[in-house]
């Protein structure tokens, strides 16, 4: 198995949203032979090497009963990736994400009494109950980035494969980043802007590696712009759309800070995606990029791309994200964060997502 890479925050709390889901999870992770207080007790207070065994059979059967959920729905969906466990028992903090056959396995660091023994124990028993040999299995650690080490290689193994997700293709590498090149959170909204997308000139800031203007251009856009200020990231977001079919002059790729191409770009965009990250300090910014401070400025200035009618999706991960509503130029603001939750993140909040009418 690969790793461990370190990785970054997991994103939005799920809070009281989990707690329901967390209760079930434990009850069908406890076998009727193990119907003691063994799976409630906190594990800090024991050594965790002596749990290993518990908390593998805890995960494994979690893990069976979340893929006999979700198969069948992949399957109608046309998704070869998503996610299947997420904290859901509290005393196995992990995430367990399914790419196409392979697995991606997360720790959180703040539980730091959980060993890399207990890492590999967790792999192997996620392995062994969902048939992915071990060599396909991919392990990091969550961590708080600072900086611009979110955007860093951990690796340079070019190692890479492509995923499906609808009528779409896209390349995806589980062991050189932080991130994987898919944020599987934003699948649902993604089908939204490809049927949005039928005719118009479609905008994507902070494009990461354009999963948003691939399906844009796969609904029907005439033009796309895609603007990020990484290379690596962009070649990704070219070789994205190359694999899709898109190419040309249709379809641009500009590297700039977002900032500065809102001060410099025409209007006359139909729709656009604004997805920032919680932050930013890169050398090749102007300025520190905080998503709660500057979030009015990014949203007005995207607004002031569109034509009239046209629409912008922003979207945060940041857990305390609140929108000043009153500071934002439309009066058509609709909060679609439970609209664009997909199926395998229901009864988490991955992201808050809003619908904006200019």
């Amino acid at each position: 198995m690969r790793g461990p890479d370190p990785d970054d925050d997991p994103g939005a709390d799920s809070g009281d949203a989990q707690s329901d889901a967390q209760s079930d999870a434990r009850s069908d992770a406890q076998s009727d032979d193990q119907s003691d207080d063994r799976g409630s007790r906190d594990p800090g207070a024991h050594d965790i090497e002596e749990r290993i065994d518990v908390h593998a059979e805890m995960l494994t059967n979690r893990l069976r009963k979340r893929a006999r959920h979700l198969r069948k729905w992949a399957q109608r969906e046309q998704v070869s990736c998503y996610r299947l466990y997420d904290r859901d028992i509290p005393e196995v903090p992990l995430i367990v994400d399914w790419y196409d056959g392979r697995l991606y396995l997360a720790r959180y660091e703040r539980r730091r009494e959980y060993t890399l023994t207990w890492l590999e124990a967790m792999a192997s028993a996620a392995g062994a109950a969902l048939g992915v040999p071990e060599h396909a299995i991919y392990l990091k650690e969550r961590r708080r980035q600072r900086g611009t080490a979110q955007y860093e290689a951990m690796d340079r193994s070019g190692e890479r494969f492509i995923v499906r997700e609808g009528q779409c293709r896209l390349w995806v590498n589980l062991r050189d980043y932080l991130d994987t090149g898919l944020f599987l959170d934003h699948r649902d909204t993604r089908l939204r802007v490809a049927r949005e997308a039928r005719g118009g000139r479609f905008l994507n800031l902070f494009c990461y590696t354009a999963a948003f203007t691939v399906h844009a251009a796969m609904g029907g856009a005439v033009e796309t712009e895609s603007v990020d200020l990484s290379h690596t990231y962009l070649d990704w977001a070219q070789d994205n759309m190359a694999l899709n079919g898109f190419h040309g002059p249709a379809h641009r790729f500009i590297r700039d800070d977002v900032f500065n191409y809102l001060r410099n770009t025409r209007p006359g965009f139909d729709l656009a995606v604004l997805d920032p990250p919680t932050f930013s300090n890169s050398k090749m910014m102007e300025d520190v990029l905080d998503v709660q401070r500057d979030h009015v400025q990014l949203i007005n200035g995207t607004l002031a791309l569109l034509r009239p009618g046209g629409v912008l999706y922003f979207s945060s991960g940041f857990r305390r994200f609140k929108l000043d509503q009153a500071s934002i130029r439309t009066q058509t603001i609709d909060d679609i964060t439970e609209q664009t939750t997909p199926e395998d993140f229901r009864g988490q909040r991955p992201h808050r997502c809003w619908r904006l009418v200019k």
